[in-house]
């Protein structure tokens, strides 16, 4: 399905869930509230883990971003098991660091099956290993629930009536709703919201199954979710003073600590969100002003501005993400693996490395992995 743009889309009023995870980057509670007051999203569900090892970094601010929000929140995670073993092991480790970020007992943590390994496996095997995960899972206090393409619904594994969640592009076939009798049905991959980077996938609820028990902790006329939800859409119009010059400075910073982001280099320019330690920052310029270091991150249509210090500290808050850890390509490697051995995606990986996962790697050459 084409890109999306939804404040402009007919299907607006139809959306009732966006799922995120660390391709959409940190995302704030005023995007959030943004995303239920505009295009009356209902509900949210977090990345957790993927395989055996990674953990999503953005996990933890997203499942709190999400319900102060006032948004229905729950949980995937991304499968890698070719076997029983490995799918309770990989259950075994999305429940705790599903618990560790927070996601509430009683919503789902669905398992996310599209991966080459199960592509592998016969229908019968799938069935097996998806139904050992949704079986772990469920002793960690989740509801269990399967995530899959369309294709693989039919094909790969066995998917009935009121369960699953299904993404397939058309959603009538030969004059037949094929997944209207499943809790949810994702419409789009690409969806865009006015204040968010990067595509969204998005889905209809056609079931109480992700919402059930749960309660809005914000209500949709609460005034400082407004509030906050108007100076998002503001774009940050603030200035600087025009005693004070910019200069050109091209880093990236991870914050040791939180710190406010604001719609101008000031103390008294508004918030935008708060960032949470560990967070990483691209700037394009840097500022000293008001007695402290400013830098200015580029944002879609417009700038956020925070402090990285007194001007005579100027790292106290941050500091520069200038220091690469390396890893030196053995033989039997491949982009996949590295990644997966580092937490990171397979296309990240090789684009902080100047490369394409096409590209050919060899023994004993050094690669960025921090």
């Amino acid at each position: 399905m084409a890109a999306l743009f939804l404040g402009m889309n007919a299907n607006a009023a139809r959306m009732d869930m966006v799922d995120v995870s660390n391709n959409n980057g940190y995302m704030s509670t005023a995007e959030y509230v943004s995303m239920r007051n505009e295009f009356g999203v209902k509900a949210v569900t977090v990345k957790i883990s993927e395989g055996g090892t990674y953990k999503d970094p953005y996990a933890a601010s997203n499942i709190a971003n999400v319900q102060a929000a006032g948004l229905y929140i729950n949980g995937y995670h991304f499968a890698r098991y070719a076997t029983k073993a490995q799918a309770i092991a990989e259950a075994d480790f999305a429940g705790r660091i599903a618990k560790a970020a927070g996601l509430p007992i009683g919503t789902v943590l669905a398992t996310d099956v599209e991966s080459q390994e199960a592509n592998n496996q016969s229908k019968t095997t799938n069935d097996r290993n998806n139904a050992a995960f949704m079986n772990e899972i469920q002793k960690f206090g989740y509801r269990a629930d399967i995530y899959t393409s369309g294709s693989w619904a039919n094909n790969k594994m066995t998917i009935k009536g009121k369960t699953g969640w299904i993404a397939s592009y058309p959603y009538v076939v030969s004059g037949k709703n094929w997944y209207s009798t499943n809790h949810a049905w994702q419409w789009s991959s690409t969806a865009k919201f006015r204040i968010s980077y990067g595509g969204f996938d998005v889905s209809q609820l056609n079931s109480t199954y992700y919402t059930a028990d749960q309660k809005s902790t914000v209500k949709p006329t609460d005034k400082d979710a407004v509030k906050a939800n108007n100076q998002e859409a503001n774009k940050n119009t603030s200035k600087p003073s025009t005693s004070a010059k910019w200069v050109k400075e091209t880093k990236t910073y991870t914050l040791k600590t939180a710190v406010k982001l604001r719609t101008g280099a000031s103390t008294s320019s508004s918030v935008i969100t708060t960032l949470p330690a560990g967070t990483t920052v691209k700037t394009d310029r840097a500022i000293i002003q008001g007695g402290y270091r400013w830098v200015r991150q580029p944002r879609f249509n417009g700038y956020g501005y925070l402090a990285t210090g007194p001007a005579s500290d100027t790292l106290e808050y941050v500091k520069s993400g200038a220091t690469h850890t390396y890893y030196t390509v053995k033989s039997g490697d491949s982009w996949w693996s590295i990644a997966q051995r580092n937490g990171l995606n397979m296309t990240a990986l090789a684009s902080q490395n100047g490369k394409s996962i096409y590209s050919t790697i060899y023994p004993g050459q050094r690669l960025v992995v921090r």
